[in-house]
């Protein structure tokens, strides 16, 4: 992990220019948590999870949604460039999208050592996908690859 000692003017430069070379992929169907008690882990849900996360009560799977009853997130995902620095990322943007579409986010983050290293899934409330979504391409300056 690197440690910078920037100005939050660099920081905000550095961030974007991290944001503007990763590989930002935007997944068509919404996402909801699935949660299962803690001593059933959810084999079933191997295939459809992106991600499993667990307390000392549940598991809860980040799995496809189209069920109105669960809380659904528009997910998108980063994999960020080897060697570049992106320390700092996760609180600048949802600091960011905080400031400019007034919502929080999700995020969980894994490690792809074949793909540069760090890589993170963020999911936003549906209400405001499409403002969220915009925002990282208007940062990005419009480049997405969308997932169904």
């Amino acid at each position: 992990m690197y440690i910078s000692h920037e100005t939050p003017s660099q920081t905000h430069a550095r961030l974007v220019g991290v944001l503007a070379d990763a590989e930002f992929v935007v997944y068509e169907q919404p996402y909801a948590f699935v949660e299962t008690e803690v001593h059933n882990f959810p084999a079933h849900l191997l295939a459809d999870a992106l991600a499993f996360v667990r307390d000392e009560d549940v598991w809860s799977a980040l799995v496809p949604s189209s069920d109105p009853v669960h809380e659904r997130f528009v997910v998108f995902s980063f994999h960020f460039t080897a060697d570049q620095d992106n320390s700092g990322f996760v609180g600048w943007l949802a600091s960011h999208l905080k400031a400019t579409v007034g919502t929080g986010v999700l995020v969980v983050c894994g490690q792809n050592s074949q793909r540069g290293g760090i890589f993170d899934y963020w999911g936003a409330p549906l209400s405001v996908a499409s403002q969220v979504i915009a925002e990282v391409r208007r940062l990005r300056g419009g480049r997405a690859t969308a997932i169904n």
